[in-house]
């Protein structure tokens, strides 16, 4: 052990001075530190800043209990200026960070730390109410406008929303209880919602107790979101992972979800209102994700499909405890389209369906819909799927008249629970063919034989989303 010596010359005040010095050092070691230290590390993204800044130089407050609304807004005001000269990042240190909805900007970051946590303001007006989406007609929870997203933008460019896994708390009990009661006016606000934005980026971040859906990408397109975990109680409404909706270019990967709906849920637009806006998800990447949702999918495409959803290509899925590993959602009335879908290395453990598709899902945005609006459904291709304790292998039920075609299922096993059903696959409405598929599919799927074991072919070639590179860059705050 070492210690200070003081020479005898040392005049009184100096030694007192000495002395204070220890006493700060030893009571505020770790401020006294963080003092003379700079704050670097170091992230992945789409996109680096030239230009920095912290929350706190706008005034934040990590406290849990003061607003920090203003100071998002104002930080991010004046981060603006800089999207054409080398765009910025905005920092939130350590601390919890009340606030309410704020918008992003263009050529921006958003990085959370490691112990940052936002905490969604439960004050209905720091929630302002927006337009409903015009592929939707009304609010999927009420008639007429939402709550705007937590975080929100539109018409933006590079925009990167990440962290060192740092925390987004919708503390969303409040809004359950106003749903299961009937007590909104307007639909419940999302976490994360971006609309006609390209070039984004959502990663590195934890996100708890959304009000409704975490992850909303709208009419935008080259998304790219990594690393999230997703946490709500399971018996929790529509609180639905991660939703491209009428996007196109997306890659969702590395993500870890347990939900009260589907994991992964991929929309375009609510009938009438989907069909005449017209655009489409395509050209959509899902790998490495693990889903538990008791009550859902662990992917549903629909049910507002109006728009058309192609392209899918899903792979390397785990699903645990879960109603369905993958949900088709349409009815009569949706028009558009499901097609096009590939998916391979599934793996299930616990639960009611493997396969379920539904033609008959209700549930219109009003009583205007098209009768004569039929969805068409085809080319669905699942293959290299294992599955364990498993209520039903498969329901697949098509429209009559407006049959789903071009189903394929090849090389897979599925271990049925010791209380199955005695009907393992039930098959109405739908055409296509098997392969090496235990227990033996419905006879509209009919055994093409093991040597067609290769048949459900998932696309080689690569989309333009998995071009997308990531670089490194970094962050350095001095403390004054």
């Amino acid at each position: 052990m070492e210690f200070w010596t003081i020479p005898r010359t040392t005049q009184v005040t100096e030694v007192v001075a000495v002395l204070t010095i220890l006493v700060l050092l030893s009571t505020n070691g770790v401020e006294s530190r963080k003092a003379l230290a700079n704050d670097y590390f170091e992230y992945s993204a789409i996109s680096c800043r030239t230009h920095s800044a912290s929350l706190t130089d706008f005034g934040g407050v990590g406290d849990g209990t003061t607003s920090n609304t203003k100071a998002f807004q104002a930080a991010i005001n004046q981060l603006s200026q800089y999207a054409s000269d080398g765009g910025s990042q905005l920092f939130v240190p350590a601390g919890k960070w009340l606030t309410g909805s704020f918008n992003l900007t263009s050529h921006f970051t958003l990085f959370l730390h490691k112990d940052a946590v936002l905490l969604a303001s439960q004050e209905e007006s720091e929630w302002a109410v927006i337009d409903p989406l015009p592929s939707y007609g009304r609010g999927r929870d009420a008639n007429g406008g939402r709550f705007i997203s937590l975080i929100f933008g539109t018409n933006l460019t590079d925009v990167v929303i990440t962290g060192d896994n740092g925390t987004i708390d919708g503390q969303g009990a409040l809004w359950w209880e106003k749903f299961h009661k009937g007590k909104l006016k307007y639909t419940r606000p999302y976490l994360i919602e971006l609309m006609y934005s390209d070039k984004v980026q959502i990663s590195n971040l934890t996100l708890l107790n959304s009000p409704s859906w975490n992850v909303h990408p709208v009419y935008s397109s080259n998304v790219l979101v990594q690393g999230i975990t997703i946490l709500a109680p399971v018996t929790s409404p529509n609180t639905d992972g991660i939703n491209p909706d009428s996007c196109t270019n997306t890659r969702i990967e590395d993500c870890y979800i347990v939900s009260g709906d589907d994991c992964v849920a991929v929309k375009s637009g609510w009938d009438e209102y989907g069909i005449s806006y017209g655009m489409p998800t395509k050209q959509l990447v899902i790998r490495r994700l693990t889903c538990i949702s008791p009550t859902s999918a662990v992917i549903a495409l629909g049910s507002e499909m109006s728009g058309g959803i192609q392209d899918v290509r899903a792979e390397d899925i785990v699903a645990i405890n879960s109603e369905s590993g993958v949900r088709i959602k349409t009815a009569v009335g949706r028009g558009g389209f499901v097609k096009d879908i590939y998916v391979r290395g599934m793996t299930m453990n616990t639960m009611k369906w493997a396969f379920w598709m539904t033609g008959n899902y209700g549930s219109h945005a009003d009583n205007n819909y098209d009768p004569n609006a039929l969805p068409v459904i085809q080319n669905i291709n699942y293959r290299d799927v294992i599955a364990e304790n498993v209520t039903m292998a498969a329901r697949l039920e098509g429209i009559s008249g407006d049959p789903f075609t071009g189903i394929c299922i090849s090389n897979v096993t599925i271990k049925l629970a010791k209380k199955a059903k005695k009907v393992l696959w039930n098959c109405t409405d739908v055409a296509g063919i098997s392969s090496a598929v235990v227990p033996q599919p419905c006879g509209l799927l009919p055994d093409q034989g093991v040597e067609k074991i290769t048949s459900c072919n998932f696309p080689e070639e690569s989309l333009p989303i998995d071009n997308v590179q990531v670089q490194m860059c970094s962050y350095q705050r001095k403390y004054l």
